[in-house]
């Protein structure tokens, strides 16, 4: 198995883990992309990639955090990227479900470094909640990376999907899209073509709906928290909604990951 996109780097999973990177390689997880989120947090991210080899790091500023960035956030990032040649480029991205949200300014965070992307064709990761229209658009007029890019956890709709794969997108399912109010996200990954699907757990987000959740988990402070483990969730959910044996599911994925994250 693979997990197209987690924070495994992240302070509610780190102390934890001692059981869970045994326990990933115990049920098969060969690869997983690990996503840093802001200059902070970085470093962790690269941490944990030195450390463990089936781990690819992603370094990228989330709209999120765009408005704390530093003066030199861009050169920080840069350097990153040249010290790890295997990494990409994410999470990045547009969010218009944020209070206070600065579209304009988001959009040029996430446009200098889609330009880095595309200039050295490294795997990107796009999060979008909100603001599909704005992210079409920018994608429709600007360079990408040759080898495509990753809608993580993608929450749009199905027409737009269409539009998204003609520009060479992937789709990534988590274990949070078997919750029974997301029928649509369902819906829509039942209509992906298969060279574009690729499975995730955004751990120690978008955990699975409690009757699924078969490795649960806490943080610090007693909240439940999803384990990267539920990547097992993610598959088995994706493989009923596709109608075929979780075995070929694996098989679409590891390709298609490897075309786009390398081998």
């Amino acid at each position: 198995m693979i997990d197209a996109h987690n924070h495994l780097h992240d302070a509610r999973l780190a102390p934890h883990h001692g059981e869970i990177l045994p326990l990933l390689a115990q049920i098969g997880v060969q690869r997983a992309v690990v996503n840093g989120t802001r200059e902070d947090d970085w470093p962790a991210v690269a941490t944990l990639a030195a450390e463990q080899p089936w781990v690819l790091p992603s370094f990228g500023l989330h709209p999120w955090y765009a408005a704390k960035r530093s003066a030199g956030w861009l050169e920080t990032l840069k350097r990153q990227l040249d010290e790890h040649p295997r990494s990409g480029v994410g999470e990045i991205g547009l969010d218009r479900w944020i209070e206070g949200h600065d579209l304009a300014d988001q959009t040029e965070v996430f446009s200098a470094q889609l330009t880095i992307a595309a200039e050295r064709n490294l795997p990107l990761t796009i999060h979008c909640i909100q603001a599909w229209g704005a992210l079409r658009d920018i994608l429709r007029t600007h360079p990408l990376p040759s080898r495509g890019f990753l809608l993580h956890a993608y929450g749009g709709s199905l027409e737009m999907m269409r539009e998204f794969t003609n520009c060479a997108g992937y789709f990534s399912f988590p274990p949070y899209f078997l919750h029974d109010r997301k029928s649509a996200q369902r819906e829509v990954f039942a209509a992906i073509p298969e060279a574009c699907l690729l499975v995730e757990t955004d751990a120690p987000d978008l955990r699975p709906p409690d009757e699924r959740n078969t490795h649960p988990l806490h943080d610090t402070t007693g909240e439940p928290i999803n384990h990267p483990a539920n990547i097992e969730v993610a598959y088995a959910g994706l493989a009923e909604i596709r109608g075929m044996e979780v075995a070929k599911l694996a098989d679409i994925v590891a390709n298609n990951f490897a075309r786009l994250f390398g081998g």
